[in-house]
């Protein structure tokens, strides 16, 4: 299945970061036998750290295999768990943004480099 430029969503696409980081809070306390975010949140930084290595490892995988929609999905589940734990470190997806932002317009060498100097 290959994954092409008029499939990708638009209407509202950019706010579903926030619509998930909502979702995602609305977990926080439920049971851990019904949700699966409840789950991950109750098993703290281990259990959700190594749901995101364990996905992050997937994307290689897939990117190494060159598989384009394996990449999509598996990139779809690491952010995913990249979003619970930021809820876990009390973040959103908008200090992600935020960062992003400020970086935009940087060379990512100049960037880089003001990070070890300070």
């Amino acid at each position: 299945m290959a994954v092409q430029a008029s499939a990708v969503p638009t209407s509202g696409s950019a706010d579903i970061l926030a619509r998930l980081a909502e979702v995602i809070e609305s977990r926080r306390g439920a049971d851990p036998s019904r949700s699966y975010v409840a789950k991950l949140l109750a098993g703290g930084d281990d259990r959700i750290l190594k749901k995101v290595g364990e996905e992050a490892t997937e994307v290689v995988i897939a990117a190494m295999q060159g598989e384009k929609a394996r990449i999509v999905s598996e990139t779809a589940d690491l952010w995913f768990h990249t979003l619970v734990m930021l809820a876990h470190h009390e973040l959103r997806p908008q200090d992600v943004l935020a960062e992003l932002m400020r970086r935009e317009g940087l060379s990512g060498i100049d960037e880089k480099a003001s990070r070890t100097a300070g």
